[in-house]
């Protein structure tokens, strides 16, 4: 099985999917449904996807499995992840969503969710076992579903009315770049009910791999135009199935997910925060609330709310530097009551975003700028071996002679972290972090630094470093 689970769910080629790996993925879940008393014979399994072209073909084969194991499929039809993770929730169901994310079109993926939620790293493994008996039965034939696609949709657009104070958002123009988002319709919708004037833009039939972490250049520069050639306050966006966000300010520039997650946390006045080793290393100077450090992966952002939540916390908020924000329980914000939604969501960062400049009386730059944070950065290198990066992070952690020459252009290194990957600080404060993905042949590059130019140059240093490396 080349398909495996990477940071957020299986993860895998097409063809490696496909090939049944994903249906025996889908029986192998029901099985240790079952199994672990979290479902009974018969029972629902809700199943999304978002808007590759394969994704139809892995919901049809997963659904099939889940048949064929017992319990009942039900179609959600293309939703954003967090839609189908509420409507599951909501009715003590587990679920399935076929996506790859903000991964190229040439991939793709299961997310798995408990009825009380996202899966964890013992569930991940316990699907992992049970998966390869799995592969042994032949790809049963696909079996029509019920239809729960309008009911999904519209609970999530009804989880956020009243969440603003009526009027405050009002006037606003903000752009929608819709691209292949599973998220569009739901954001269009859920802004409009605001009062916002939203101007659609970009949308495509193919599907786009947007990653709101490492943003590309091309989708930069495309936002930016639109906000000046539409005259626009801001403009909005969401990854592959809606989990991630990515916010453009009115001066067209994009903003980090981490910037946005601590405006979540600030908004909402949370007495917690969890947040991957990833996020900006500011965020603990500017905020009240106690900050828990994690790897990168919403399984483990999850564990760190619930010990949060254990220890008597009463308002967590995890986030994660792509913008993805997490809630630990009930907030009641405006007229709005939302329950507790522990798997990334787009729309809270994005709305708290515009809410939060406005109540400050601030354009949306004024505000991200009045946070603080260090000048941060990050990158990708693509179509990367994930072997390479590996071997090339664990040489660099656990011999200091390797580590001192390869960031010497950089400078001399003063701290190391190997929560995840390999982060250093060097001597002139600046930070530097490299992770293999746990999602695609990617190394991610991290940087902070005095300016957002040094931050780059930083980023730059490091790829060629490490492309040096790799050349031998």
């Amino acid at each position: 099985m080349a398909a495996r689970f990477g940071t957020s769910g299986l993860r895998g080629l097409v063809g490696d999917l496909t090939d049944g790996t994903a249906a025996a993925h889908a029986r192998a879940f029901a099985r240790h449904l079952i199994s672990a008393s979290m479902a009974r014979e018969g029972a629902a399994v809700f199943i999304g996807r978002d808007m590759r072209a394969s994704s139809p073909v892995i919901a049809a084969q997963c659904a099939a499995a889940i048949f064929d194991e017992g319990l009942e499929p039900v179609d959600c039809g293309v939703l954003p992840t967090p839609a189908l993770a509420l409507h599951a929730m909501a009715r003590g169901a587990a679920a399935l969503m076929i996506t790859g994310s903000h991964i190229p079109d040439d991939r793709n993926g299961v997310k798995f969710y408990r009825p009380d939620g996202e899966i964890d790293k013992n569930d991940e493994a316990a699907i992992s076992r049970l998966a390869p008996e799995c592969m042994a039965h032949l790809l049963p034939s696909p079996q029509l579903m019920r239809d729960q696609s309008l009911e999904a949709n519209a609970a999530f657009i009804e989880r956020y009315r009243g969440f603003v104070p009526d009027g405050l958002l009002r006037g606003l123009r903000i752009g929608l770049y819709e691209h292949s988002s599973a998220a569009s319709e739901a954001l269009s919708a859920i802004l409009e009910d605001l009062g916002v004037e939203v101007v659609r833009l970009g949308k495509s039939e193919v599907f786009i791999p947007v990653d709101t972490e490492a943003v590309s250049e091309e989708t930069r520069s495309l936002a930016a135009g639109w906000v000046r050639s539409e005259a626009l306050d801001g403009l909005v966006s969401a990854d592959g199935d809606g989990d991630r966000p990515l916010v453009v300010d009115e001066t067209g520039q994009v903003l980090r997910g981490d910037a946005l997650g601590l405006i979540v946390a600030r908004y909402l006045d949370a007495d917690a925060i969890v947040t991957p080793v990833t996020s900006n290393s500011g965020i603990e100077r500017q905020c009240k609330a106690e900050v828990s450090r994690t790897k990168v992966g919403s399984p483990f952002v999850i564990a760190g709310m619930a010990d949060a939540l254990a220890s008597g916390k009463k308002c967590v908020i995890g986030f994660e530097a792509n913008g993805g924000v997490l809630t630990g329980n009930a907030i009641k914000a405006g007229t709005a009551d939302l329950v507790a939604l522990p798997t990334r969501d787009s729309v809270l960062p994005i709305l708290c975003a515009f809410a939060a400049a406005r109540v400050a009386g601030q354009s949306l730059s004024a505000h991200v700028a009045g946070l603080g944070l260090p000048v941060a950065a990050s990158d990708r290198i693509e179509n990367f071996p994930t072997a390479v990066s590996q071997a090339l992070v664990a040489e660099l952690a656990n011999d200091a002679g390797a580590r001192t020459s390869f960031f010497e252009p950089l400078g001399a290194v003063s701290q190391t972290d190997l929560t995840d990957g390999l982060r250093v600080t060097l001597k002139n404060s600046d930070i530097v972090h490299l992770r293999p993905s746990g999602n695609a042949p990617e190394m991610r590059v991290y940087s902070e630094a005095a300016t957002k130019a040094l931050a780059h140059e930083v980023i730059a240093k490091a790829i060629a470093r490490i492309r040096q490396h790799s050349a031998g």
